[in-house]
């Protein structure tokens, strides 16, 4: 019985050590519901629909300019249409006229790396207007955000009553320069204001010129298509997309980049899109641009940056459009990628298996939870890696979940695996334990003082103990401060203490230093043998009349060299009142007095004490 509550008591201890490995290894980044659920502004409950529009998805957030060449500096603007929820459009679940879902778009166009939008206007008094007020209060509310105002033809009508177009264009244009042209927000070029158009050369004989002069504030004008280039006024052109075109629109498009690039002095404005399909509009023709999964999307990139590169920008580039769901242009609940991915794990090798094709994907993240719900990132590769060792993360033993996301290109839907259980067996390393404290370690003699009588030696003990830990590497000893006459040395000259004491005796003696303060004899006797013929020599040769004139100089010489003979001579003989001094010299004074240091020495270890000699 005994041992079964052990056993249990056992199974519990061990749960617990387990899920507490799991708490402290997992910190949740994410969840699975952020990365699943619907992340952009469109309705919630927008459903896919047949014109090739996503349903309210969730979509990746990889900067838009990832997908222009290398070094581009272009600004990007997404087209935004405001008519939604005025009962003359298609109800796709939000209202244009509305501050929170203006907040939702702008919000959501910053995040995806877009630098402005482009409104699509249709005058004054209106709930188009209403929400374009909107649109500018929050652009302004966020720094580096911008907006401008397209001119739709569908405006004329909007303008003064029973006047000619022209007349109101200037009416609309006017409302314009007073309403948003003083925005902080308002984008300008140069220290104008960009304004574009969309079909108001269907009515003909408006006079541009007049147009400007009648405005206070003149405006750089941005007209359409490769003609826009050449229009009067002209500032620049934009181009849009060609849903008759039989090859994308990418021969419209490579011919509109070729008459931008020869009117350098004006401003290029490209046009990148999914796609067109117009079957559910109520003014549709049925007009279809295929979306490709995202390659008509992907093209319209590729041709940009065939012609421009970092040292030949594209100044700007228009998306078309953000929300244009009628004419199934829109790009606000993402781009179907027509991807999909499977994983499994096979004992810690986690893989994935794709359907589609990859060219839509940015990178691959890999998830891991306790509970299927909160998520960690644990790992991130890029297409054509398909795999990773749990291993390498040290994951502890214990029971997960894992997921694998496919992290679109810009715009296009995230798509993630269900679940994926996992059963970790990874050898999680254990902690290297702290390392011990260094011993401490105490030398002492004893005893700590000696006397030494004349020519006499000593003994003291020296012990060397472990006060905490082990210290198992010998420890040298020495002495120092020791004077001349005196000599230590150490039975035995090293000392482990190991948990406990060790001794040596130290045995202090003198030495005599009277030998060494005499000159060595035979040297003197050599010096002498030398010295003494010279002297003779020199006295015989001074003695001569013939050269005493002659050697007068020498005579200080020779005297000096017979005095030298004598007195090496006397040293030579070990004899006389020299010896005597040089032995009172060598003698130490009665009672001397000295301080000598014992100091233990080791790698790590430096340690001493101080005893006390006195020679009588």
């Amino acid at each position: 019985m005994c041992r079964k509550i052990l056993g249990a008591i056992f199974a519990l201890m061990l749960i617990s050590a387990v899920a507490s490995a799991q708490n402290n290894f997992i910190n949740p980044t994410t969840t699975l519901a952020a990365q699943t659920n619907n992340n952009t502004s469109a309705a919630n409950s927008f459903g896919s629909q047949s014109n090739g529009n996503l349903g309210a998805n969730n979509v990746s957030k990889v900067d838009v300019h990832s997908l222009l060449y290398a070094g581009a500096n272009t600004k990007v603007f997404a087209h935004l249409l405001l008519w939604f929820g005025d009962g003359g459009h298609m109800n796709i679940g939000y209202n244009s006229d509305s501050s929170s879902q203006v907040h939702a778009q702008i919000t959501d166009m910053i995040s995806r790396g877009i630098n402005g939008v482009v409104i699509d206007w249709y005058g004054p008094n209106n709930s188009i207007d209403n929400a374009a007020q909107l649109v500018m209060a929050e652009a302004e509310s966020h720094p580096g955000f911008t907006f401008a105002i397209m001119v739709d033809k569908g405006a004329v009508p909007n303008g003064c009553s029973g006047c000619s177009a022209q007349q109101s264009l200037i009416d609309n244009l006017q409302y314009v320069e007073q309403k948003y042209f003083s925005s902080a927000a308002y984008y300008k070029q140069n220290g104008q204001p960009v304004v574009t158009e969309f079909g108001l050369d269907d009515y003909n004989g408006i006079d541009w010129n007049a147009v400007n002069a009648a405005l206070s504030t003149h405006p750089l004008f941005i007209f359409q298509n490769n003609s826009g280039f050449t229009h009067t006024l002209s500032g620049g052109s934009f181009s849009w997309v060609m849903p008759t075109t039989s090859d994308y629109g990418m021969s419209y498009m490579g011919s509109f980049y070729d008459s931008g690039l020869s009117h350098s002095n004006e401003q290029t404005v490209g046009a990148s899109y999914k796609g067109f399909n117009d079957t559910l509009a109520s003014w549709g023709s049925h007009r279809i641009m295929g979306q490709q999964c995202g390659a008509t999307w992907l093209q319209t990139f590729d041709k940009a940056n065939s012609l421009y590169n970092s040292g030949k920008q594209l100044p700007y580039l228009q998306l078309v459009t953000w929300n244009d769901y009628e004419e199934g242009t829109e790009i606000e609940s993402g781009i179907d990628d027509c991807f999909s991915l499977s994983g499994s794990v096979s004992g810690n090798a986690l893989s994935w298996n794709v359907s589609g094709n990859e060219d839509v994907v940015d990178h691959y993240e890999v998830y891991i939870s306790s509970d299927g719900q909160n998520l960690m990132s644990l790992n991130q590769t890029f297409p054509g890696e398909r795999s990773t060792n749990l291993c390498s993360f040290s994951v502890p033993p214990g029971n997960y979940k894992l997921f694998v996301q496919a992290v679109g290109k810009p715009s296009f839907a995230n798509r993630i695996t269900p679940a994926i259980s996992y059963t970790s067996t990874c050898a999680v390393a254990t902690p290297a334990p702290p390392p011990s404290p260094a011993p401490t370690l105490n030398l002492a003699a004893s005893p700590n003082t000696i006397i030494l009588p004349s020519g006499k030696s000593g003994n003291l003990a020296i012990q060397l103990q472990a006060q905490s830990g082990s210290y198992n590497n010998p420890v040298s000893l020495t002495c120092t401060n020791l004077p001349a006459n005196l000599k230590c040395t150490f039975s035995p000259a090293a000392l482990t203490p190991g948990s406990g004491t060790a001794q040596s005796t130290l045995t202090i003696s003198q030495v005599s230093t009277t030998a060494g303060n005499l000159p060595d004899r035979k040297w003197s006797t050599i010096y002498a043998s030398l010295l003494f013929p010279l002297g003779i020599g020199g006295f015989i040769f001074m003695t001569d009349p013939k050269r005493r004139k002659s050697m007068r100089g020498l005579r200080l010489l020779i005297f000096l060299g017979l005095l030298a003979t004598v007195t090496m001579g006397t040293i030579s003989c070990g004899g006389g009142a020299g010896a005597t001094s040089a032995a009172v010299a060598a003698k130490p004074p009665a009672a001397s007095r000295y301080s000598v240091t014992i100091q233990g020495n080791a790698s790590a270890v430096q340690i001493a004490t101080t005893v006390t000699v006195t020679v009588e």
